[in-house]
C-alpha cells in the first residue's frame, strides 16, 4: 500500500481477476498464494486448506524451490500459530514468529523466516483456509514486522475474495463429478448395447455350426468363421468401452502423455491407423486440459465407429500461450448445412459446450465423401 492507492488498487484488481480465469481448486489455490505474495512483497507465501484429522487436505506454497519443499518433508499439522488462525479465525501479524510462545520449530530443511502476516479464509462460519506470509521485502529493524497493518487490511480482502473463488472452485469440480459419472453411465449403456448384440449374434452363430457341422461342414465352417469375426468385433468394443470409462491419468502424465497413450490404445484395437503428433505444448489448466481430453475421446470415438475412416491424425499444437487440438478423418464426412441432426449423433453440441466451458472455442469442417476435421483452440492459463 506504501505505493498509493492507485497502484494499491490496480495489484489488487489484477490478483482478483488472475483469481476468477481458474476453476480448478489446486488452480485457484496456486493463484491466491503467488498474487498474495507479489502483492504485499514477501519472500514466501503459503495456503493451507485443512483436513477432518489435524492435518492438511492441501497445502501450496510459493517462493520455495521444488528441491527445497521435497527436503521438507511431510506436511505441517494444524498446531502452534496455523491452529490459532484456523480454529479463532484471527489475523496474525508478528515480528517474529519464532519467538511466539506458540511456534513449535520447523523441520532442518525448512527456510528461515521472520516477520509473519497472516489471515484464515472464511465462508460463513466454515474455515475455508490459512493464508499467511513471511519476510516482507523491506527495510526493518531486527524483530519489528516489515507487514503494516494496511498490509493485514489488504491480505484479509483478497481471503474474502479467495473464500469467494475457493467456494466456486469446489462447486465446479462437484459438478464436474456428476457430468463424469452421467457419461459412465452412458458409456455403460453403449457398452452393453453394442457387446449385447454382438454376444447374441455370437451365440447364434455357434449354435448354427453346431447344427450343420454332421450334416453340411462346408457351410459349419463357414458359420465357425462368422464367429471368429464376431469375437473380434466384440473384443474391440470391450477394448474401446474400456478406454473410455478409464480415468485420464491427466494429474499424473499430463494432456500430451494422456493423448499419446489414448491414441495408441486405439490404433491396436481397431482397423484404421490413429496417430498423434504434438509440439510445443506445455501444462495448460486442468480444467482445459480434461476438456481437450474428452473432446478428442469423443472425436476419435465418431471417427473410428460412424465414418469409415482408415486413418484419424490427433494433432496438439502450442497457439499463443494456450493450445490448438485437430482430430482429422478420412471418412464419410457429412454436410455441415445439416449440423442440427449430425451435430445430436456425433456429440458435437456436448463438444461445443466443452470448450466454451473453459474459454475456449470449437470449429468444425466436412464435406460428404471428404473426412472431417474438429478443431478445439483454448486460451491456456
Amino acid at each position: 500500500m506504501s505505493q498509493g492507492p492507485r497502484s494499491g488498487l490496480t495489484a489488487v484488481s489484477s490478483a482478483l481477476l488472475a483469481m476468477s480465469r481458474h476453476l480448478e481448486v489446486r488452480d485457484v489455490l496456486k493463484t491466491i498464494v503467488a498474487s498474495a505474495r507479489e502483492l504485499l512483497d514477501a519472500e514466501y507465501a503459503a495456503l493451507g486448506v485443512p483436513d477432518d484429522h489435524g492435518g492438511f487436505a492441501q497445502f501450496v506454497v510459493d517462493g520455495v524451490s521444488e528441491d527445497q519443499w521435497k527436503a521438507i518433508g511431510p506436511l505441517p499439522r494444524q498446531h502452534g500459530i496455523l491452529a490459532s488462525m484456523l480454529q479463532k479465525g484471527e489475523t496474525v501479524r508478528l515480528g517474529d514468529v519464532r519467538e511466539d510462545p506458540r511456534f513449535g520449530g520447523w523441520p532442518s530443511a525448512h527456510p528461515d523466516m521472520s516477520d509473519f502476516l497472516g489471515v484464515p479464509i472464511r465462508s460463513d462460519d466454515e474455515t475455508l483456509g490459512a493464508l499467511f506470509l513471511a519476510n516482507k521485502n523491506c527495510p526493518k529493524i531486527q524483530g519489528t514486522c516489515g507487514f503494516t497493518e494496511d498490509d493485514a487490511e489488504l491480505l484479509a480482502i483478497l481471503a474474502q475474495h479467495a473464500a469467494i473463488a475457493l467456494t466456486n472452485a469446489r462447486l465446479y469440480e462437484r459438478s464436474r463429478e456428476l457430468t463424469i459419472a452421467e457419461e459412465r453411465s452412458r458409456l455403460a449403456h453403449e457398452l452393453h448395447d453394442a457387446v449385447s448384440q454382438k454376444l447374441f449374434s455370437l451365440r447364434l452363430t455357434a449354435q448354427a455350426a453346431t447344427a450343420l457341422v454332421d450334416r453340411d461342414p462346408c457351410r459349419a465352417k463357414d458359420e465357425l468363421q462368422q464367429v471368429a469375426v464376431l469375437a473380434a468385433e466384440a473384443a474391440d468394443e470391450l477394448r474401446a468401452a474400456v478406454v473410455e470409462l478409464r480415468p485420464a491419468a491427466l494429474d499424473e502424465d499430463g494432456l500430451v502423455a494422456t493423448l499419446r497413450t489414448h491414441t495408441q490404445v486405439l490404433h491396436r484395437a481397431h482397423s484404421a491407423e490413429v496417430t498423434f503428433e504434438s509440439k510445443g505444448v506445455r501444462a495448460l489448466p486442468a480444467s482445459q486440459e480434461e476438456a481437450m481430453l474428452r473432446v478428442a475421446q469423443e472425436a476419435l470415438h465418431n471417427a473410428l465407429r460412424h465414418s469409415g475412416a482408415e486413418h484419424v491424425a490427433v494433432l496438439l499444437d502450442k497457439r499463443g500461450a494456450g493450445a490448438a487440438l485437430r482430430v482429422v478423418d478420412d471418412g464419410s464426412g457429412f454436410d455441415p448445412k445439416s449440423i442440427r441432426r449430425a451435430g445430436r449423433h456425433l456429440g458435437l453440441v456436448s463438444m461445443r459446450d466443452r470448450a466454451s466451458g473453459v474459454g475456449g472455442r470449437l470449429t468444425v469442417e466436412s464435406e460428404p465423401g471428404k473426412g472431417t476435421t474438429i478443431e478445439m483452440e483454448v486460451p491456456g492459463g
